[in-house]
């Protein structure tokens, strides 16, 4: 038995952990494959024979770049980041002035968390599309298209994918409701649940940005016990798989996901939590679908750079306004924003 440890390129969220570590794990002459998420590596045990670490990750990594993770034996030089922020500022800046303009029309709620509006949380549905925790499901997208596409079957099986994800979201978002509408929240506990929701985005924000490793550590997750149940579900070999991989998302650790859901929690409706999660799900759909339809692959695009820091930039923002307000809520400041 030997043990080796690889460098992985692609890794950024905890959803990341469970794949690689179940796709290697599926490797007959792999017995043990443990990712860590802060030194971005993975500890393989197995027997090899006499192949060269070197020729063990390109192999592996032909496993793993469905997914888009490669691996390799030195640490990958880190890539200057100043000119993706550079662009990212402006852009960013651009969104948060367009989303105070939607807030004055009030299309979107951007301000308070307590009463997050459908519009709202189709637009953190856009930015979650755009960001590395959405890029893992889009790995799954590309994963299915490459399974299919070689039994001839293109579209049928993209299209059971999205409804799959569509209608679970609606229900499991009414579940999540339901159960919330067990809980009466007065004003301190609608305080607690904006101030969980704004720390939640801001972790997310900041990983975003890729700048402090050990900030990963942070984000929270779904229980291992879903998460690992949930891809499990893409191993299965039926007509309804892709079906069944659309629903499986809504256990995916993707941070943007589970703070909606916290949200949702809070709604005390099954409507209100339903359709919530339903908007979130929509937002994500058109750039999904520009991966499920096409070769578009956000973390292989030269802009991905840009992509993240952007979202996480605009992220943040969203953080800081509803970390703020939760505070005027209940009188601990005065109003800082007048809109």
């Amino acid at each position: 038995m030997q043990t080796y440890i690889f460098y992985v390129t692609g890794m950024h969220c905890k959803s990341c952990v469970f794949i690689t570590e179940d796709e290697l794990s599926m490797v007959p002459s792999i017995t043990k494959a443990q990712s860590d998420l802060v030194s971005e590596t993975v500890e393989i045990t197995g027997e090899f024979g006499e192949k060269e670490p070197t020729s063990i990750a390109e192999e592996l990594s032909v496993l793993l770049q469905p997914h888009g993770y490669t691996l390799s034996v030195e640490k990958p030089a880190a890539k200057s980041s100043r000119k993706d922020f550079l662009l990212a500022f402006p852009i960013a800046l651009g969104f948060i002035m367009a989303f105070v303009l939607l807030q004055k029309t009030g299309f979107v709620n951007l301000i308070d968390a307590s009463n997050v509006s459908y519009g709202t949380a189709f637009l953190i549905g856009i930015i979650a599309s755009l960001s590395t925790c959405m890029a893992v499901v889009g790995g799954l997208v590309l994963s299915l298209s490459a399974s299919f596409a070689q039994e001839g079957d293109k579209w049928r099986p993209q299209a059971l994918f999205h409804v799959g994800r569509l209608v679970s979201f609606f229900l499991l978002g009414g579940v999540i409701g339901s159960l919330g509408a067990r809980f009466t929240l007065n004003t301190s506990g609608i305080f607690i649940l904006s101030f969980v929701v704004g720390i939640v985005m801001l972790i997310l924000g900041i990983n975003l940005l890729n700048i402090f490793p050990w900030a990963k550590k942070l984000q929270p997750s779904m229980p291992k016990f879903f998460s690992r149940h949930a891809l499990e579900v893409t191993k299965l070999n039926h007509a309804l798989t892709p079906l069944l991989i659309g629903t499986a998302t809504f256990f995916l650790p993707c941070g943007f996901t589970q703070s909606m859901q916290i949200y949702t929690l809070g709604t005390g409706s099954f409507l209100t939590g339903a359709f919530t999660m339903f908007a979130f799900a929509l937002g994500t759909l058109p750039v999904l679908a520009l991966i499920s339809f096409s070769s578009f692959s956000i973390q292989e695009s030269k802009q991905a750079g840009v992509f993240f820091k952007t979202a996480g930039l605009i992220v943040i923002a969203f953080a800081l306004f509803n970390l703020i307000n939760s505070l005027v809520v209940i009188g601990f400041i005065r109003p800082v924003f007048n809109f």
